[in-house]
């Protein structure tokens, strides 16, 4: 899983897999999930972000991390 934000729109996008997406439906205002061939949901992007969400914190728990790494 992968967050990119995008300070130039203010969106963040949850890559939550590599996969192509294959379709886009806009859940609500400002809020699109892309979903592969398959159907399966492969991310999430949320349009003003930074008025959403708390972006100055991120926490996990119980992650079952085997190695951490930042690209």
């Amino acid at each position: 899983m992968k967050l990119h934000y995008y300070q130039e729109t203010d969106s963040l996008y949850i890559e939550l897999s590599p996969k192509p997406s294959a379709d886009s439906r806009e859940i609500t205002d400002g809020l699109v999930v892309d979903f592969d061939q398959k159907g399966d949901i492969v991310g999430i992007d949320i349009d003003h972000a930074s008025k959403k969400l708390d972006l100055k914190t991120l926490e996990t728990t119980a992650l079952p991390l085997s190695a951490t790494r930042s690209a």
